[in-house]
């Protein structure tokens, strides 16, 4: 039995990843085209915090060991599975991948996957903490 749902989740707005190297993961995700933003939440405007911004969405970013509170309960780095929708052609983003001289998982190749609105076409790759990141395109019908 599936108790009421107490709300109806509209959209993820943010994450938050801890890293080890602030600067290494910024440079990473900005390649991936993610727009760097240093902000000070109101409840503490004395403090400079990090996120990525893409599209309507954004990730926070944690340093490991100074750590945001509050924060998940065991936080750690290299332990998300992420997967992003691209503009770009999937196959396109493997060239320029392969072109940067990263490393791309499932032997290099585009591979057909199932995401939140049906199937997706994806390649992946590790970020600097070994977080899994999914890079796809949804199938055109």
């Amino acid at each position: 039995m599936t108790a009421a749902a107490i709300c109806t989740i509209a959209s993820l707005d943010h994450l938050v990843l801890t890293v080890a190297s602030l600067p290494r993961t910024i440079t990473f995700y900005q390649r991936l085209g993610m727009r760097h933003e240093v902000f000070s939440p109101a409840s503490a405007p004395d403090t400079q915090r990090h996120s990525l911004r893409f599209g309507p969405s954004k990730i926070n970013l944690h340093q490991k060991g100074s750590e945001f509170d509050p924060k998940a309960t065991n936080v750690q780095t290299g332990s998300a599975d992420l997967c992003f929708v691209v503009e770009d052609d999937v196959r396109v983003v493997r060239e320029r991948l392969q072109a940067a001289g990263l490393t791309i998982l499932e032997g290099g190749e585009v591979v057909p996957r199932t995401g939140a609105r049906g199937p997706i076409e994806s390649v992946y790759l590790y970020d600097p903490d070994g977080n899994l990141v999914e890079l796809s395109n949804y199938k055109q019908k």
